[in-house]
């Protein structure tokens, strides 16, 4: 049996996400997705949890009939790319082969002996969580990006809120805040 990584900040899930795992299933009999930056949450980079990041992922994969098994594995950063596969290695199951479109992530396992292929990239230029981010911030549209599934959820969980409030300029809001403030005469 093979067993293969794949892992992904997914902030959000987006299409892209989906055509590469299509790619990695049709590869290996198991997938391991590792769900990187695990520790991250409530910032315009990473303003998903990790908990919601896997219920994107279960519930897209889902919409997307893949059929072979899969586990989703948390990986919190260490900062420290010279040690990084290790820790992998420590915080997963025994995995055959690579799957990245990531140069960094290839070279590391590179180095450690592994197996590494570059998934096909898929619309980069529109299909990129920082893109659909940015949509999300400044009211564009971002849903057709994004498999109907996870869209749901983001909805359900007001993810879209979320980052515009993560977005807003506080500072400007604190100087209000510091002007006297003056209650009407009756």
């Amino acid at each position: 049996m093979i067993r293969g990584l794949f892992v992904g900040r997914f902030q959000p899930v987006h299409k892209g996400h989906i055509k590469a795992l299509e790619f990695v299933f049709s590869q290996v009999d198991e997938v391991i997705i590792g769900i990187g930056s695990a520790q991250a949450s409530h910032t315009l980079k990473n303003p998903f949890t990790t908990g919601e990041r896997m219920e994107m992922l279960i519930r897209a994969i889902e919409e997307a009939g893949f059929k072979k098994r899969y586990y989703l594995v948390p990986l919190p950063d260490i900062n420290f790319n010279a040690i990084w596969v290790p820790y992998v290695e420590s915080m997963v199951p025994k995995f055959h082969v690579v799957f990245t479109g990531n140069s960094l992530v290839a070279q590391l396992f590179r180095e450690r002996g592994y197996k590494v292929v570059v998934q096909p990239m898929f619309r980069k230029d529109i299909l990129s969580a920082t893109e659909i981010r940015r949509r999300m911030i400044a009211g564009e549209p971002w849903e057709d990006l994004v498999p109907k599934s996870v869209v749901e959820y983001i909805k359900e969980i007001k993810g879209v809120e979320r980052l515009r409030n993560l977005a807003t300029n506080l500072e400007s809001s604190e100087k209000e805040l510091q002007a006297p403030i003056r209650i009407p005469e009756f």
